[in-house]
């Protein structure tokens, strides 16, 4: 089969502007086949692009011997363009489809593809995975990724609005930001280097000519596990503050949080619609439960944790059902949390450090930073991290 070129072609619609307001009007469209069906005199191309679809109806005694030609041969993927009219009609969900005068083939398809991408048929994960770039196409996966999209404009647009300088840290990097073991190794010109885990001390170093700074990138972390809770490689958002309390990052944590659900709920009700999802808008201030008063919770219902010890996951699970909503663990003990996070003042065994928290699941953790240098070292001695690793730092303070 011989391709076309896109040639002067433009697109002037997505698929979800066409609407029978356009009625008589002329629109050229890009796509893919999603699906076609022949009912003899006539022919019926469901064509597909990043909004949605349309209907492109090809009556066969109507169109051109050449477009004619072109739709009789489209199969399920075809990249193509459209240029045709549109018309109002009662026959579509939409109420519109499209009449054909011209359609460019810019690539085809193999005639048997490993999944249904309208989902019609179900596909096992690991077909689908195996499909991926087949797979993105489905239309929840599409909307995954436009609330992603907007969710982050929405975090941009918070932290631009009060002030906040957003940064990019390396992550090639000589030693472990948070001093922890669980950090892949790289060859670097013959020297050892890291894949950052953290931004931490980068963005408290940045903090001092800044003053308000946040990033949005990947990190990773060598933690062999098999949830969905630990990723090799994920996208986190950070910042920091100077001039601030854990107090102060909690009120400006509760606030994006329900900033950035109330613009993805007005942003992306189509979106959320596919995925069946309701998106509830969360009241603030979320509770703050200290690390005790979680203790005593998960007493009442069976679950004892020595004091001192971290949460585990069985655990979270159990105070998810008791908490069904956001909210902060504060007053974590010292032991318990990084290097970097100030012990309290009136009782150095608890700190200044707390977990947001929504349901069971942890979604940040932060706290006040210690400003004292001598304090830092105290608590990385503490910690048995090696001093030597973490000089650079040092110097700053």
């Amino acid at each position: 089969m011989k391709l076309d070129a896109i040639g002067d072609w433009r697109r002037t619609h997505y698929t979800i502007e066409v609407k029978p307001e356009l009625d008589g009007q002329e629109v050229v469209l890009f796509g893919w086949v999603q699906e076609v069906r022949d009912l003899g005199g006539i022919l019926f191309i469901i064509l597909q692009d990043r909004e949605g679809t349309v209907q492109i109806t090809v009556p066969r005694k109507k169109v051109s011997s050449e477009v004619l030609s072109k739709a009789e041969v489209l199969e399920k993927r075809y990249s193509i363009g459209v240029r045709g009219i549109v018309k109002k009609t009662e026959m579509t969900p939409r109420g519109v489809e499209v009449i054909p005068e011209e359609i460019r083939i810019f690539s085809t398809a193999a005639p048997k593809l490993p999944i249904d991408i309208t989902g019609k048929v179900p596909a096992k994960l690991e077909t689908r995975l195996d499909a991926r770039a087949l797979d993105l196409c489905r239309e929840e996966n599409i909307a995954i990724f436009k609330i992603q999209h907007t969710a982050v404009e929405a975090i941009r647009d918070f932290l631009f609005e009060r002030g906040f300088i957003e940064v990019h840290t390396p992550r090639i990097i000589a030693s472990a930001t948070e001093g922890g073991a669980a950090l892949f190794s790289v060859d670097y010109f013959d020297r050892k280097a890291f894949l950052a885990q953290s931004p931490q001390l980068y963005k408290e170093q940045l903090v001092m000519s800044l003053e308000k700074v946040f990033e949005i990138g990947p990190f990773f972390r060598a933690e062999e596990s098999h949830t969905r809770r630990h990723l090799s490689e994920f996208v986190s958002i950070d910042i920091e503050q100077a001039f601030a309390t854990a107090e102060d990052v909690m009120r400006l944590l509760e606030q994006l949080v329900q900033y950035t659900c109330r613009v993805v709920s007005e942003k992306c009700r189509r979106e959320l619609a596919i995925l069946n999802y309701r998106l509830e808008i969360p009241e603030i201030p979320f509770r703050r439960l200290t690390y005790d008063k979680v203790l005593e919770d998960l007493k009442r219902e069976g679950v004892e944790i020595p004091w001192g010890e971290d949460i585990p996951t069985p655990a979270f699970r159990t105070l998810g059902k008791i908490h069904p909503y956001f909210y902060f663990i504060t007053d974590w003990p010292t032991r318990s949390k990084a290097f970097y996070i100030k012990p309290r003042d009136d009782n150095p065994e608890l700190c200044e450090g707390f977990d947001l928290m929504w349901h069971w699941i942890e979604l940040a953790s932060g706290g006040t930073r210690i400003a004292s240098k001598e304090l830092l070292i105290k608590r990385l001695e503490e910690k048995g991290l090696n001093l030597e690793s973490f000089k650079y730092h040092l110097q700053a303070f």
